[in-house]
C-alpha cells in the first residue's frame, strides 16, 4: 500500500527535497522528484548536500530520516543527465558531489535512518548503505544494477561491502540482480522490515528510541563506530578504550551509572 502522500505528483514549485522537523528534533529529508523515480541528479545532490550540511551545525537536531515520495526511493544516478555531458572531467566532478554527500551522512554527529518504501537501485542502495540505519516496507527492492548498462557500481560498492558480507555483495554487484527486502534484512543491508501500513510507525519506533538517549553519547559512539571499523584490531582498543575514558566523564554517564546504583532511571 503507497501512502496519498506518496502517490502525488511533484509541481514544478516544490522543492527537490522537502524537510520537516518535530519538536524532538527529529528532521525527515524526503526526496521529491517521483516523476524522475528520485534520481540523484546534481540538482537534488545539492540539495540534500545544503540540508546535511545545515543539520550538522544543528545542536538541537537528534536523528535524520531519508524518505522519499512516489514508487522508488532512489533510482541512482540521472543517467540522462550523465548522458548528456560525457567527458571525464564532468564525471570526476560529478561522483566527487555524490561522494561529499555520502560522507556527510557519515559524519553527521547523530543517526541517520533510511525510510525505504520503493525500489532503491544503484546509488539509490548506496544512499540506503551509507545511512546509519535503514527501515524497509516488505514492498522494497534493492539492486546495484549499473553493471546491467556496461558500468560497474564502484561508488555504491564502497558502503555495500560496509554492510554486506563480501561474497553476497560481489554477487549483486556482477549480476545486478534485484534482492527482495527480506534478503537485504538477512544479508544486513536493512535493520528492518515491515508492511508498507506499518512503515512510519517502524520508523518512529526507533527515532524514539534513539531520541531517548543522550545526544552527546551518540554522537560519540557513533564518530567511534565508524573510525575503528577502518582501524586494526590494536589501534581500534585504543581509539575505544580512549573514547570510554572520555564518555565516563561526560555528565550524562556519570548520571546514567549513578541512577544505575540507585536503582532509578536517569535524569537526563
Amino acid at each position: 500500500m503507497t501512502s496519498a502522500a506518496e502517490s502525488l505528483p511533484r509541481g514544478d514549485s516544490d522543492p527537490l527535497v522537502r524537510r520537516e522537523r518535530d519538536a524532538r528534533g527529529v528532521i525527515t529529508l524526503t526526496l521529491n522528484r517521483p516523476q524522475a523515480f528520485n534520481a540523484l541528479s546534481e540538482a537534488m545532490l545539492a540539495a540534500l548536500q545544503r540540508e546535511l550540511d545545515a543539520i550538522a551545525s544543528d545542536a538541537s537536531a537528534r536523528v535524520v530520516v531519508i524518505a522519499a515520495v512516489g514508487k522508488a526511493f532512489c533510482a541512482g544516478h540521472d543517467l540522462k543527465e550523465m548522458r548528456a555531458q560525457p567527458s571525464l572531467e564532468y564525471y570526476r566532478g560529478l561522483f566527487a558531489q555524490c561522494t561529499r554527500m555520502m560522507l556527510t551522512l557519515r559524519g553527521l554527529p547523530v543517526p541517520v535512518i533510511a525510510r525505504v518504501q520503493g525500489i532503491a537501485t544503484a546509488a539509490g542502495c548506496q544512499l540506503v548503505a551509507q545511512c546509519d540505519l535503514a527501515v524497509a516496507s516488505s514492498a522494497a527492492r534493492f539492486a546495484v544494477s549499473g553493471v546491467n548498462l556496461g558500468l560497474f557500481c564502484s561508488t555504491p560498492s564502497v558502503p555495500l561491502i560496509r554492510n554486506v558480507a563480501r561474497k553476497p555483495a560481489f554477487e549483486m554487484l556482477v549480476t545486478g540482480d534485484f534482492i527482495d527486502a527480506v534478503q537485504a534484512q538477512a544479508r544486513g543491508l536493512v535493520n528492518r522490515v515491515v508492511e508498507p501500513e506499518r512503515l512510519d510507525a517502524e520508523i518512529e519506533t526507533l527515532a524514539a528510541s534513539i531520541v531517548a538517549k543522550p545526544r552527546a553519547v551518540v554522537a560519540m559512539g557513533k564518530e567511534l563506530f565508524y573510525r575503528q571499523g577502518e582501524l586494526g584490531i590494536e589501534a581500534a582498543y585504543a581509539a575505544a578504550g580512549e573514547t570510554m575514558a572520555c564518555n565516563m566523564m561526560e555528565p550524562a554517564a556519570l548520571e546514567g551509572v549513578q541512577a544505575f546504583i540507585e536503582k532509578r532511571k536517569p535524569r537526563w
